[in-house]
């Protein structure tokens, strides 16, 4: 076997894809800036790749005597490729040439990953929640040169649900919207940014209001095993159930007898989304006033038992359903 040159390994993971891609990005870029042939740069991928064809690759001298760089994406499902890497893991862990290992989601606990963590420069990448996903969304607001006020940048990530690659989209729309006056507040994102609750709560809301509790409970479960805060699920009920109680105490005459044209006024006169009001409207006639502020009412307990620690997040969702 040829003599291997010298090795830097870096390994990126995490179930924040958005900001582990961008680090993927920002390497790959960094790269190509001090190699400006770029033809040492190659990607292998998934439960095909060979360790012969990588030794191959990395054994064979460049005709530019640029720095390799090779990257891995998603290899956790190639058991033999590990097997053999691990073997050889010494040969590979001082810096010339770099090996990029990348990863989304939850990687798996082995030996093979273990090492890479030890031997390599590592970094995870978690999913943002609380004040970390707010000062996120605030500081990519500010690199565009827009101020966001602290009710503006609260709803944003309400609406967004968490999801960077949804809440930079959201950024990009909100920046161009406001780049004249330079200052992003809760009106415009109340306008422009259709909240995540979308399909999936409207229908919880509909099984709620069915006495449909298994069929509530079943669709909230789902949104946990896909990896949603729990608190963020009860925040997006509350904030429905919120919106529902508002336009319930509307007049009647209003809410019932205009026609949908007339949604965007009555938005603007409350200060909600269009699209919302619209599904809104749908639900309104499934709920009195009393229920609604009963409802309303075990959401705000369910909530201070929560942030008093008296009840677990996820225990909260299926205690709400069942007292409803």
């Amino acid at each position: 076997m040829p003599l291997l040159p010298k090795i830097m390994i870096i390994f990126i993971y995490g179930k924040d894809t958005y900001r582990s891609r961008q680090k993927l990005n920002e390497i790959i870029d960094s790269y190509k800036k001090a190699n400006k042939i770029g033809l040492s740069l190659k990607s292998f991928a998934g439960e095909k790749l060979d360790y012969e064809d990588f030794i191959d690759e990395i054994s064979s001298s460049s005709m530019f005597k640029e720095k390799k760089m090779l990257i891995f994406k998603d290899i956790s499902g190639n058991k033999s490729f590990q097997e053999e890497f691990l073997g050889s893991i010494n040969k590979f862990i001082d810096s010339k040439e770099i090996l990029l290992f990348y990863g989304e989601g939850e990687v798996p606990k082995n030996k093979f990953f273990d090492s890479l963590k030890k031997v390599g420069k590592s970094q995870s990448f978690d999913i943002l929640s609380g004040l970390r996903l707010k000062n996120w969304a605030k500081k990519e607001i500010e690199n565009c040169g827009v101020k966001i006020s602290e009710e503006a940048v609260n709803r944003l990530v309400d609406f967004t649900g968490g999801n960077l690659w949804r809440l930079s989209g959201e950024i990009q729309k909100l920046v161009l919207y406001k780049n004249k006056d330079k200052r992003i507040n809760i009106e415009d994102v109340v306008l422009l940014v259709k909240p995540k609750i979308e399909t999936d709560i409207f229908k919880t809301i509909d099984a709620i209001s069915e006495k449909r509790k298994n069929v509530a409970i079943s669709l909230l479960h789902q949104h946990l095993k896909e990896g949603d805060n729990p608190i963020y699920l009860l925040t997006m009920i509350n904030f429905q159930f919120r919106n529902l109680l508002i336009l319930k105490s509307e007049d009647s005459d209003y809410r019932f007898n205009k026609s949908y044209g007339d949604v965007w006024a009555l938005s603007k006169k409350l200060g909600m989304n269009p699209y919302v009001v619209r599904k809104t409207m749908q639900q309104i006639g499934k709920f009195s006033l009393e229920e609604l502020k009963k409802i309303y009412r075990k959401i705000s307990q369910i909530d201070f038992g929560i942030k008093t620690g008296k009840v677990d997040p996820e225990a909260a969702l299926d205690l709400f359903i069942s007292s409803v």
